[in-house]
């Protein structure tokens, strides 16, 4: 089964499950990788008719499946080259007399992978972006790029690399015009133009804000505008400073998924690297890690420091007992080390304990648990040590 086979058998599931929304999303995801303009039609007048009829799931339901037959009959010719788009070698910034020195770091992007760059405030997490953008020039060390479409100009440059920084320029006027602009300096018929912004704001989530202007928007739709404006450039290389930032739980795990998705597209991948605080959301749809401390960062898969502590099980617990209670009924499963931080426990047992033997100690010793997460592969663990 090829990959497109296995993403529209996806949908056909999630239809088939009742679960709309995800599915509708999806189907989107691979009518985008048609790259037909015709699918997008039928996409943008699906989106219309759910917008007037909201409660018709069965109705809507049987209408997608009916676009996804159309989009299995078209041939999708996968992308296939996986060299990297971006290779940082050792490099660093510093600024003058200030403290501060960002690398040496080395690290290889991806296209079609998902980067979260984490670490506390102040370790380089903006800087790294901006220096990856071009935005400013690296003390030393070497980049080295590697882009498809030809660069000759900086507006080459701008569209293939993106950088989205944490607060956004306001603008005028309604958010599809403005989409509409964009595209307008790509040469392309003004029905194409149309075409392609509405099935980019039907796939973001932005039909229902389609003529409101900036100040209408909440921060939430402002960044989807951000996101709709850049991936209508097709860009190689997208970079995001605190994406999530001003967003509620719900809206950050909706725009981390679409984010995944739209970058693992068949023929138009994207590498994207992000930022942001949220650790355990991030991670969810990240294929590695960057973790910055002291603005330096070490492949973590590689150090012998962190083999070292891939040999211990680490738990984070928030519970209602105290540290001697939890210290004496944990001796039976190796605990080896127990630490409170930041309200709440920090637990390191020897490899040999599994996660449910933890859980089965709490459990049987009717200790009130409010959370728990096992942190061993988590970049969290760097936090709490």
């Amino acid at each position: 089964m090829s990959t497109l086979e296995k993403r529209l058998k996806d949908v056909f599931v999630f239809f088939e499950n009742k679960d709309t929304v995800l599915g509708y999303r999806k189907l989107m995801d691979c009518a985008l990788d048609t790259q037909n303009l015709d699918i997008y039609k039928q996409i943008i007048n699906l989106t219309d008719w759910k917008s007037k009829h909201p409660n018709q799931d069965d109705i809507f339901i049987s209408k997608c499946l009916k676009v996804l037959e159309q989009i299995a009959l078209i041939d999708v010719t996968a992308y296939n080259t996986f060299k990297p788009i971006v290779t940082a070698t050792n490099i660093t910034k510093s600024y003058g007399n200030n403290a501060f020195k960002l690398g040496p770091i080395s690290v290889s992007i991806n296209k079609g992978n998902v980067y979260g760059l984490v670490g506390e405030n102040g370790n380089g997490k903006t800087t790294l972006l901006r220096v990856l953008a071009k935005e400013i020039k690296h003390t030393s060390g070497s980049l080295e790029y590697n882009f498809d479409k030809p660069i000759k100009t900086t507006f080459d440059l701008r569209s293939s690399l993106v950088y989205i920084p944490q607060r956004t320029q306001k603008w005028y006027g309604s958010l599809k015009d403005n989409l509409k602009f964009v595209l307008s300096n790509y040469n392309i018929s003004p029905e194409e133009n149309e075409i392609r912004v509405l099935m980019m704001i039907c796939r973001l989530g932005l039909w229902d804000y389609k003529d409101l202007k900036w100040s209408e928007l909440s921060s939430g739709y402002k960044m989807r505008f951000e996101l709709a404006r850049t991936l209508l450039r097709q860009p190689e290389l997208l970079l995001l400073d605190e994406p999530l930032a001003n967003l509620d739980v719900l809206a950050q795990q909706v725009i981390l998924e679409d984010l995944k998705s739209i970058c693992n597209s068949l023929n138009n991948p994207i590498a994207l690297i992000l930022s942001s605080q949220q650790l355990y959301e991030v991670e969810k749809v990240s294929d590695k890690v960057i973790y910055l401390k002291n603005g330096k960062y070490t492949d973590n898969n590689n150090s012998k420091a962190e083999q070292d502590i891939n040999k211990q099980l680490i738990v984070e617990i928030d519970c209602n007992t105290s540290r001697a209670t939890l210290q004496e009924i944990f001796v039976p499963i190796a605990l080896e080390k127990l630490v409170f931080n930041g309200g709440v426990f920090i637990a390191y047992f020897n490899a040999n304990t599994m996660f449910y033997d933890v859980l089965d100690v709490l459990g049987s010793n009717k200790v009130n648990v409010t959370y728990i997460r096992d942190i061993s592969k988590s970049t969290r663990r760097f936090f709490v040590s």
